[in-house]
C-alpha cells in the first residue's frame, strides 16, 4: 500500500513558493479500495531469524508498475508520481 501511494500518485504540489496541499485532507495516500486483491501467506520458519517484511520491497513497486504500463500500452512513465491524476498519459515516449 505504502509502495503505491509513492508510486502513483503522492506528491507535494507547490504554488508561489507554499505547500498547497498542506493537510492530510489534501494530500492524496493510497485507501484501501485502490488496492488490488492481495492474499497473504504466512511463512513458518522457526529455523531462521525474523526479518523485516515490509520495507525493502517497497523499491521494486515503481518500477514494476511502470514496466506493466509499457508493456500494456507502450507509454514509458519515468516520473514519480506515474499517475498524479489517476490518469497514465497515452503516447509519452
Amino acid at each position: 500500500m505504502m509502495g503505491l501511494g509513492g508510486a502513483l500518485f503522492e506528491a507535494i504540489d507547490f504554488a508561489d513558493g507554499q505547500i498547497r496541499n498542506a493537510s492530510l485532507t489534501q494530500y492524496r495516500v493510497p485507501r484501501l479500495p485502490d488496492l488490488p486483491e492481495i492474499d497473504v501467506v504466512l511463512v513458518d520458519w522457526p529455523d531462521q531469524p525474523s526479518a523485516g517484511g515490509g520495507e525493502t520491497p517497497i523499491v521494486a513497486v515503481a518500477p514494476a508498475i511502470a514496466n506493466a504500463i509499457f508493456s500494456a500500452c507502450g507509454t514509458r512513465l519515468q516520473a514519480m508520481p506515474l499517475a498524479p491524476r489517476g490518469v497514465v498519459p497515452i503516447g509519452v515516449a
